[in-house]
């Protein structure tokens, strides 16, 4: 990112964004609420994330009681998973060291529940510095008004909001690279 008056370098930017998937479990999902429309737009995310990114992290919360993750929304290579105890995943050192040796900024956020272990991972990484994007059609609460009134105060604590889509086509940049089609594949499916 470029500020003010700084002039680029021509230097290619290292990768510094990051998909989180938080706790997307087989016994946490069936109360949420929308969660087929969550669902599908979590396996969007990551089918296109896995073409044009490569930093995926998927947590989850006690998984021995919740169950695993999903398999369908489970990344098919290359990503680190996380089981955790503590609601936030910023209290998980192995899970801040990884993010400071990839030389990780920018935060993109999706999964369940909003109220709670989003809520407090975003809140603790805002604290910490990072840029924090969430994919709200991408992300759910068992109630409707838990979920709304976590994203108005994650706003205001600076977090940023987009969409499923969005986020895809500004992480693809441009409908003239090679990999453009398969992301268009993945948007109309």
């Amino acid at each position: 990112m470029m500020k003010g008056h700084e002039k680029y370098s021509g230097k290619i930017s290292p990768k510094v964004n990051a998909l989180l998937i938080i706790d997307v479990q087989e016994k946490i999902i069936r109360a949420i609420f929308n969660k087929d429309l969550i669902t599908k737009n979590i396996k969007k995310l990551i089918d296109a994330y896995q073409i044009l990114e490569e930093n995926i992290f998927v947590s989850e919360q006690n998984p021995l009681k919740l169950g695993a993750t999903i398999p369908e929304l489970l990344p098919k290579k290359g990503f680190k998973k996380i089981n955790k105890m503590e609601f936030s995943l910023a209290e998980i050192q192995e899970f801040l060291k990884e993010l400071k040796n990839k030389k990780i900024t920018n935060l993109i956020i999706c999964g369940i529940e909003t109220h709670i272990c989003i809520q407090q991972t975003v809140l603790d990484c805002l604290q910490k510095g990072f840029e924090v994007i969430l994919v709200t059609d991408a992300m759910s609460s068992r109630n409707k008004l838990d979920h709304e009134i976590a994203l108005q105060r994650m706003i205001q604590m600076g977090a940023i909001l987009t969409t499923t889509e969005s986020i895809i086509f500004e992480l693809c940049k441009t409908a003239d690279r090679k990999e453009f089609k398969e992301i268009r594949n993945i948007i109309i499916s």
